[in-house]
C-alpha cells in the first residue's frame, strides 16, 4: 500500500524454513495452530522488492511506479515510526543482499513483486521461480494533458512520473507519438503494452488510481471518450469519460489473457492522499458488470479502513481482498477482526500479502516485509482460534482455511501449479 512512509516445486523451491518463533505472540492464538501457520511457506499477493544492483548501477527505482519518498510530511501511525521496537526486531531477524534468501527468512515462498520492471539489461534480477510479476497500468489512463488533475505538490510529482512511464511504454511498443485516433491508441499502445506484459510473464495489472484520482470509474460510451481525444489539442473533452473507458478497455484485456486487476484500496501515502475517494465500495459498479464478469479484481490492504465494506463485496464472484498493509501499521489483534469477519463470510477470497515496501534506509522491503508477515500470520492464528473456540469451525477447518489464505487461494486466483 506505500500504506505511510517512514519508515512450485512453487512454493518450497529455495525456501530454507519459516522463522521458527515470533517475538511476540497473543494468547488469543492457539499455540498448535500458530505454529502450524509459521510452517506454510506462504504466496505473498502483494509486495515492492527491490533488485540487486550490479557495481557502478544506479539504484533500482522500478519498485513502484509511484514511489513515495519524496511527498510532504504525514503523521505517522506510532507502529510506523523508526523508534517502534518491531524495526529493531525485524532487523535482527533478516539479512540484506539476496532476495530469496530474504523470502526464505520471511516464510514466503513465492511473491507477486509490483514493479515496473522485473532486472535490467546485463544485471541481476529476482529470481523468476519466486517472485512473479505485476506491472503498472495508470500511465495508460492519461494520455493528454493532465494540468487540470493537479491540485497539489503529490500529484504534480505522481503525474509527471506517469508522463514519463507512458512514453516508456509508447517506445516499447513501437509508436513514436500520440496517434491519431483512440482507436489507434487503445491497439497500438494500450493492448500492445498489456500483451508485452503478460508475454514477460505478468500475472495481473497494477493500477494506483487512488493517488491520482477516485476509484469513481464511470461507463462512458465510445462517442463520449472520442469527443475527448479528439478535443485533446485545446485541453477540451470529457477527460475523465476517456480515462474511464481506457480503464474498461485494459480490464476487458486483462479478463481476455487470464490476468487479474488489483487495486490500491483504502488509505495511503502522503498528507494529500483522498481517503475517501479510495472507498472500495466504489468499485462495486465493476463487479457488477456483466461483460467484466471474466476479470478478478483484487482489493489490495482490503480497502482500510473500509474493510467492512469489502466483507460484503467478497460476495461477488470476481472480487478478493487482501490484507497487506494492514499487517504493518495495524496490531495483530485488531487485524484479526478484519481476517475474521472475511473468513466468516467468503474465505475463498481472502488473500495472504505484505506491502513489503523500501520506506527508508532503516526500513527497507526486507524489514517491513517481516513485520508485515509475523504480524499477519499472528492474526490469522488469532481469528481462527476465536472462530475454532466459539464453535464455528473444527480444528481440521482452521489447518485448511489457514492454508487457504496462506497460499491455496492465490495459486487457485492466478492458476499457479
Amino acid at each position: 500500500m506505500k500504506a505511510i512512509p517512514v519508515v512450485l516445486a512453487l512454493l518450497c523451491i529455495g525456501c530454507e524454513r519459516v522463522p521458527e518463533t515470533a517475538e511476540r505472540a497473543s494468547p488469543d492464538a492457539d499455540a498448535q495452530l500458530l505454529a502450524e501457520i509459521r510452517s506454510i511457506p506462504a504466496i505473498d499477493n502483494h509486495a515492492h522488492p527491490v533488485r540487486p544492483t550490479a557495481a557502478g548501477e544506479a539504484p533500482d527505482r522500478d519498485y513502484d511506479a509511484l514511489p513515495v519518498d519524496n511527498l510532504e510530511p504525514a503523521s505517522d501511525p506510532i507502529r510506523t515510526r523508526a523508534t517502534a521496537p518491531e524495526l529493531a526486531r525485524a532487523r535482527a531477524h533478516v539479512t540484506r543482499g539476496d532476495p530469496a534468501k530474504v523470502l526464505d527468512q520471511l516464510g514466503i515462498g513465492m511473491m507477486l513483486a509490483n514493479r515496473v520492471a522485473m532486472g535490467s539489461p546485463g544485471g541481476p534480477g529476482l529470481p523468476p521461480d519466486r517472485f512473479l510479476w505485476v506491472p503498472y497500468a495508470d500511465a495508460l489512463m492519461y494520455p493528454l494533458v493532465n494540468d487540470s488533475m493537479i491540485h497539489n505538490s503529490d500529484r504534480k510529482a505522481f503525474f509527471a512520473l506517469e508522463e514519463k512511464l507512458l512514453k516508456r511504454y509508447y517506445s516499447e511498443s513501437g509508436v513514436s507519438s500520440r496517434p491519431a485516433t483512440l482507436d489507434e491508441y487503445l491497439g497500438k499502445v494500450v493492448r500492445t503494452t498489456i500483451e508485452r506484459h503478460k508475454q514477460g510473464g505478468a500475472v495481473a495489472e497494477k493500477f494506483e488510481m487512488a493517488y491520482l484520482r477516485s476509484l469513481d470509474i464511470g461507463n462512458p460510451t465510445k462517442a463520449e471518450a472520442e469527443a475527448a481525444w479528439a478535443g485533446a489539442m485545446s485541453g477540451r473533452g470529457p477527460y475523465k469519460a476517456l480515462q474511464d473507458y481506457i480503464f474498461r478497455f485494459i480490464a476487458t484485456e486483462c479478463g481476455r489473457l487470464g490476468m487479474a486487476v488489483h487495486f490500491h484500496t483504502g488509505a495511503g501515502a502522503g498528507s494529500y492522499f483522498d481517503v475517501a475517494g479510495s472507498n472500495p465500495m466504489l468499485l462495486e459498479p465493476l463487479l457488477d458488470d456483466a461483460s467484466l464478469r471474466q476479470t478478478n479484481f483484487v482489493f489490495l490492504h482490503g480497502g482500510w479502513p473500509f474493510e467492512r465494506q469489502v466483507t460484503a463485496l467478497l460476495m461477488k464472484p470476481n472480487a478478493y481482498a487482501d490484507f497487506s498493509a494492514q499487517n504493518f501499521f495495524n496490531y495483530p489483534g485488531e487485524l484479526a477482526k478484519t481476517i475474521r469477519a472475511w473468513l466468516e463470510y467468503v474465505p475463498e477470497h481472502v488473500l495472504f500479502a505484505t506491502d513489503a515496501y523500501p520506506y527508508s534506509a532503516e526500513a527497507g522491503w526486507e524489514e517491513t516485509g517481516y513485520i508485515a508477515a509475523e504480524t499477519g500470520r499472528e492474526a490469522l492464528a488469532i481469528a481462527l482460534t476465536g472462530m475454532l473456540r466459539d464453535g464455528e469451525i473444527t480444528r481440521a477447518r482452521a489447518s485448511e482455511l489457514a492454508r487457504m489464505v496462506l497460499r491455496d487461494n492465490a495459486r487457485a486466483l492466478y492458476k499457479l501449479k
